[in-house]
């Protein structure tokens, strides 16, 4: 029988989305979700989109999906389709539209327990809202006189309240890592956090784990909690606070560490077998020729640079202008590929593609000026040979963006030294934020000839999203909730370590496919 879960702070469901992909023994699903709380009602349709996808699955219909994202067939004659008016309900009962700490907390205690049911065995997961602990969070708000009152600091408690309410064996608590150092009227808000979860009421009590180190009867530190996607197969440095509560009654119950990878995985591994397409161009008409145009003529500013490697990357940007010329297509909303990416390991590509899909979803390229072109192109081929993103310091000076804090005045330091920073092709991925929707200065993309920022699929490949998980909303709404989510090829290794703890779990996560299309993929 699948342990229910219950997600509070849903977002698009990366968290979810790693508990429901282990499996038993048996092949079933040791998880399922049984209630995802999300306040963003864009996120809350890519949630049910999400739980249509697995019930058509689990009833062998998952053909009708993938002709959906493939825009074989329209939105309308999806929803309309029997098979999908079938499970819709059910979908939509997985999935709550609501604003913790405004919602009616009746309410969400009446959903939680008809999600429940009768069973005892049960997880609680998902991360309060983090921008009160983040250091760009409170970096922004230095002079804020409302910051201290922000209700943020304390959404943590609508969680603590769930606990009281419904005591859940478990739970997984998520942050960021500034948490750490977050301090709200003196006091540090991480120790009132570990205190009050610890000690939620007087007669309940929970063991605080750290899924990463083991407690040698010392007591562990506050690092001890942070957990480094990157050790974990996740091709991405993501860095984040995980909590592992377990109930007092349980504490007598062991539980896995997360196993390191044998080796990281870099950018290109991930990105590998997707569809080149090239930038688009603003504020000028955009064609291909332009596009090429602006491109072949970018190594010009590397002239009287005076790097030591200036030969080596002015040569690296020709051959990267020239090879540019084979790419003319920005992407679209279905990208048909072959599902092969040679480049990615076995275990990666069985997580990530799935050959009924015959391609790449919401693979668009965004529009930049000319002159970001310039930089990316710049940035790319200097990662490419020296094998780190430059800083504003190493840019020729044609190539300076034309902004105060480009420019190094009497000495100092230049701010925002790493404005454009280019994804290293053999290294992990910077950390996917929902800033992403705004700037993709931070997110280039490791391939010179294709000069641009990271797409969403892209992006989401990063996150180790499936390809065949659908965002809904627009671009920018879509990028938002990429950056915001858990990698779920960690989440489920996280769920893993949980379902070891409470029996229901085997050593492998599966996207549900049949043998035949296992070997299809690798």
């Amino acid at each position: 029988m699948a342990i229910p879960v219950i997600d509070l702070f849903a977002g698009p469901g990366g968290l979810g989305e790693g508990f429901s992909a282990l499996t038993t023994e048996a092949g079933s699903r040791a998880f399922r979700l049984a209630l995802s709380v999300e306040k963003d009602e864009v996120a809350c349709r890519t949630l049910r989109l999400r739980a249509i996808s697995r019930q058509l699955k689990s009833n062998g219909a998952s053909g009708l999906y993938f002709s959906l994202l493939r825009g074989e067939i329209s939105r309308q004659e999806f929803d309309l389709h029997p098979l999908v008016k079938h499970v819709s309900d059910e979908a939509t009962a997985e999935v709550m539209n609501a604003e913790l700490g405004h919602a009616d907390p009746s309410a969400l205690d009446a959903r939680i327990r008809k999600a429940l049911g009768h069973a005892a065995d049960w997880v609680l997961i998902g991360g309060p809202p983090c921008q009160a602990y983040s250091l760009p969070g409170r970096s922004r708000r230095t002079n804020d006189a409302t910051f201290e009152s922000d209700e943020k600091h304390f959404l943590y408690r609508e969680y603590l309240r769930i606990i009281r309410s419904h005591v859940p064996p478990v739970f997984i608590m998520e942050n960021v890592k500034g948490l750490l150092s977050s301090r709200h009227a003196g006091s540090r808000m991480f120790d009132r956090i570990l205190r009050d979860l610890s000690s939620p009421s007087a007669h309940l009590e929970y063991e605080i784990r750290s899924l990463v180190v083991k407690d040698a009867g010392f007591g562990l530190k506050p690092e001890d909690f942070i957990i480094e996607s990157e050790r974990y197969g996740v091709p991405q440095r993501r860095h984040r606070l995980i909590l592992f509560g377990v109930r007092s009654d349980l504490s007598f119950r062991d539980h896995q560490l997360l196993e390191p990878a044998r080796q990281k995985v870099g950018v290109s591994e991930v990105l590998s077998g997707m569809p080149a397409i090239r930038s688009r161009l603003s504020r000028i008409p955009d064609s291909p020729e332009a596009w090429h145009a602006v491109v072949e003529g970018a190594a010009a500013a590397l002239r009287g640079w005076g790097h030591p490697a200036e030969r080596r990357v002015a040569a690296a940007m020709k051959a990267a202008a020239r090879a540019a010329s084979a790419t003319s297509g920005t992407g679209g909303s279905f990208v048909s590929s072959a599902a092969t990416a040679r480049g990615m390991s076995a275990s990666l590509k069985h997580w990530i593609l799935d050959p009924q899909l015959g391609g790449v979803i919401q693979h668009e390229a965004k529009s930049h000026m000319s002159g970001d072109l310039a930089r990316y192109l710049f940035a790319a081929c200097f990662a490419q040979e020296l094998g780190v993103s430059p800083k504003l310091a190493d840019f020729p000076a044609a190539l300076l963006p034309d902004h105060a804090n480009a420019i190094n005045t009497a000495g100092g330091l230049i701010p925002f030294s790493d404005r454009f920073r280019v994804q290293v092709a053999c290294e992990p991925g910077s950390t996917v934020v929902s800033h992403i929707a705004k700037d993709g200065h931070y997110y280039i993309h490791c391939d010179p000839a294709q000069c641009r920022s990271l797409s969403v699929r892209e992006a989401a490949r990063i996150q180790t999203f499936p390809d065949d998980y659908f965002f809904e909303g627009n671009k920018t709404q879509q990028y938002v909730q990429v950056g915001n989510a858990v990698p779920p090829l960690l989440a489920t290794q996280i769920a893993r370590s949980v379902g070891g703890l409470l029996g229901n779990a085997d050593s492998h996560a599966t996207k549900h496919r049949s043998a035949k299309e296992t070997r299809a993929v690798a």
